[in-house]
């Protein structure tokens, strides 16, 4: 029509290259990046999906088993990658499933050189098979990105509520958690060699997600690391947060307890995860294998169940609850 205005191109979002695959914008694309071959000569690969979306925007990384007996998070990048449309996507997801491919498909926690992958970053291109995969993740994966969310849960048989462990200090982690939305955030002290140490080093902002327990899936723990991370996106302005579940408004505290076993015995827990204790109630009942005694486990703090031990068999000083300070809130702009 005459004198109508023209219509406005939206800007399109660049092409991505990872592990030497270029992926253009409004695709996805299935990238297997080599780590490793096994004594057998068989070569062992790191599966990654990139979602390009069609317009710009952050990147954010998902990454999942750094601990390759820790599943849940498997399944929850699993789930989003049905749920994300690259068409319908701003910015760019880079999904990492199953870091340590050895652990995974062995069951266990470590790497074949029984180093742990997440006290190895960054890693080096010439160091150990743990610190060339750190390395290797480090520069295909985490240099490409804006934002990251680390998926974890509990390890040597204990089970956590769905909680993040972040630094409250470096950028955008309180938006980022609040937008997430699990029961309880934990202000955590970084250890070193670990993937959020290095990433807040280089300024940037990881969620570090537990939920559930090694081996097993756990609906819940499930469900809220997909609902999180979808409204995560949307807070970054990736996604419509239209279709997204509200999340809760999660207590964030600036640190946390385990009750650990005065004495060996067999541990009977009678407490669940997100439960709020008051200091020196019963959480618990020690005993014998002959009915000879028993002892009850009292809180040592007043707060909230974020973990425990599922294994009944005890030895002395091993930790059994773990507690989120209830004395220990914290709000944004408090001293951390």
């Amino acid at each position: 029509m005459p004198g109508a205005e023209p219509r406005r191109r939206l800007p399109r979002n660049e092409p991505i290259t990872v592990g030497g695959v270029t992926v253009a914008a409004g695709r996805r694309r299935n990238i297997e990046i080599p780590v490793a071959k096994l004594p057998t000569d068989t070569s062992l690969s790191l599966p990654v999906a990139v979602v390009n979306g069609l317009r710009p925007g952050p990147r954010l990384w998902l990454n999942a088993a750094i601990h390759g007996d820790e599943i849940n998070g498997v399944e929850i990048i699993r789930q989003l990658l049905r749920l994300l449309k690259p068409r319908e996507l701003n910015g760019t997801v880079i999904a990492v499933p199953i870091v340590n491919v050895f652990g995974f498909v062995n069951e266990t926690r470590y790497l074949p050189d029984r180093r742990d992958l997440n006290r190895s970053f960054p890693g080096s291109s010439r160091g150990s098979l743990t610190s060339q995969l750190a390395h290797l993740f480090m520069t295909e994966v985490v240099s490409r990105c804006d934002h990251g969310i680390d998926f974890h849960s509990g390890t040597n048989h204990r089970t956590n509520l769905p909680h993040l462990r972040v630094d409250l200090g470096a950028p955008d982690m309180w938006r980022l958690s609040r937008a997430f939305g699990p029961p309880v955030v934990v202000h955590a002290p970084h250890r070193d060699g670990s993937l959020r140490s290095v990433c807040t080093q280089r300024g940037i902002p990881l969620l570090v997600y537990e939920g559930g327990e090694a081996h097993r899936f756990n609906e819940n723990a499930i469900r809220v690391g997909v609902e999180g991370t979808l409204r995560v996106l949307a807070e970054l302005g990736m996604r419509a947060a239209d279709d997204v579940a509200e999340g809760e408004r999660p207590i964030f505290v600036r640190r946390t307890r385990w009750e650990r076993a005065r004495r060996a015995g067999i541990l009977r827990i009678d407490v669940y995860p997100g439960q709020l204790v008051q200091k020196n109630d019963s959480i618990g009942v020690m005993a014998d294998a002959l009915g000879s005694w028993t002892r009850p486990v009292k809180a040592p703090i007043t707060g909230v169940v974020i973990g425990y031990t599922r294994h009944p068999i005890v030895s002395q000083g091993e930790a059994m609850v773990h507690l989120a300070d209830i004395d220990a809130l914290v709000d944004e702009g408090d001293d951390l």
